[in-house]
């Protein structure tokens, strides 16, 4: 027996998990950020928080507070969570989600009070503008979700977004009809997919390479036909207008959550109906279970009948139609025209948003409108005249998707099939 001890143990130590601390070291600095930045080196000022516009309905009276006290509170408050994720990972257990949200949820705060230090901080403003915003990057990240879920890399999502942008602007200006336009886009967008299925799924192409090459002719090509139609004729090809806004009788009139939810454009409203509807599709239907099961095991998917390579071209053009809608999110619902690359990036974004969200719409969509806020917040501390340089606002929204990325990206486990082309023997 004594011989079988020294293997007992050699086991039991090779089987622990093993400790992984970038979780709380991403935190402590993100918390002793917000501690020192905010608080400690903060305005010993007042800010004040309005949650409602003096125009509305139902006023709500501000909340008004001292700049430096919060930002001491919420740091602490932040400190106190990267304690409890870093005794966690001591005793080798796993971090709830809830505490990196804890900590990102002071940290933001704290952020808003500390731009906001002798002012007011606008959070109807700002919350609206954040679902704007992140639109076309939900709408990508859904389309992502179901490339991968089906296990396809779509990285082409980038193109997608563009070709939307740029169909729906031209077709709503020439057929002077915002509905045509929308189709459009969606059509845009499934094209581009479907060029991206054909080469990865039937010519075996890298899946990588392809959505890469793609992106570059999408943007080559409308910047081609940007400079060369669109801008000598703008006023009959690339003035479409915007989608106007829709606000729900009674419901727009609740005090916050009102102007916030319910006083959109038909694009935002798609987006909130379209995040449960693909949830329900991916994992409460036969379609869904299917298309997780070329995801993961292509092969036995394809001993009980299912056309993999098939089932995977068609899957890929719905994503690419919902990819295609989020381009018209960008001109129609938003800018009224179209211009150069105004995708901007949106489409890697999305594709981070799909790993932030482990391929799981509600918190890919979660994700996005992390984005959608930073973007939004760089607008408004630019309009505060906030001490932060301009170009490091710019890089706000990157730069909160880098940190969100190192803190929850590390458990996140992809399809097993994803980015394999399938060849039935």
């Amino acid at each position: 027996m004594s011989a079988l001890a020294p293997s007992s143990t050699t086991h039991s130590a090779v089987i622990a998990p093993r400790r992984n601390w970038k979780t709380p070291i991403v935190l402590g600095v993100v918390a002793l950020a917000a501690f020192l930045g905010f608080g400690v080196f903060g305005d010993d000022e007042p800010v004040r928080f309005v949650l409602t516009a003096q125009d509305a309905a139902i006023p709500v009276p501000p909340i008004e507070t001292n700049s430096r006290i919060l930002c001491l509170v919420l740091g602490v408050l932040a400190i106190a969570a990267t304690a409890a994720s870093a005794w966690l990972v001591a005793q080798r257990r796993k971090v709830p989600i809830w505490i990196p949200m804890l900590t990102g949820l002071a940290f933001l705060i704290g952020l808003l009070a500390w731009v906001g230090a002798g002012g007011n901080v606008p959070v109807v403003f700002l919350l609206t503008g954040a679902l704007s915003l992140s639109a076309a990057v939900v709408f990508g990240s859904l389309a992502g979700i179901i490339g991968e879920r089906v296990g396809v890399v779509n990285i082409a999502i980038e193109g997608q977004l563009l070709m939307g942008a740029f169909a729906s602007a031209v077709v709503a200006s020439i057929t002077d009809n915002l509905f045509f336009g929308i189709v459009a886009a969606c059509i845009g967008g499934a094209l581009v997919s479907m060029v991206l299925a054909a080469f990865s799924i039937k010519y075996l192409v890298d899946q990588i390479i392809v959505g890469v090459v793609l992106n570059g002719l999408v943007i080559g090509l409308t910047n081609f036909f940007y400079s060369a139609v669109l801008s000598d004729n703008s006023a009959e090809l690339n003035f479409p207008g915007t989608l106007p806004f829709l606000p729900i009788p009674g419901l727009s009139e609740i005090p916050v959550l009102g102007p916030v939810l319910f006083n959109h454009r038909i694009t935002t409203y798609v987006m909130f109906l379209l995040v449960p509807i693909v949830w329900f599709a991916l994992f409460k239907t036969r379609w869904g279970l299917r298309v997780r099961a070329l995801g993961e095991h292509p092969l036995a998917a394809d001993t009980v009948g299912i056309d993999v390579n098939r089932t995977r071209f068609w899957t890929m053009s719905i994503a690419g139609l919902i990819a295609g809608f989020g381009g018209a999110a960008l001109t129609l619902g938003s800018v009224g025209a179209f211009v150069r690359e105004m995708s901007a990036g949106q489409g890697y974004i999305a594709l981070a948003a799909v790993i932030l969200g482990r391929w799981n719409p509600w918190l890919a969509a979660c994700a996005a409108l992390l984005f959608g806020f930073s973007r939004n917040f760089r607008i408004w501390a630019g309009q505060a005249g906030s001490a932060i340089p301009p170009d490091l606002i710019a890089m706000t929204p990157y730069l909160v998707t880098l940190i969100a990325v190192a803190v929850l990206v590390g458990r996140a486990v992809g399809p097993k099939a994803v980015g394999k082309p399938y060849v039935k023997e």
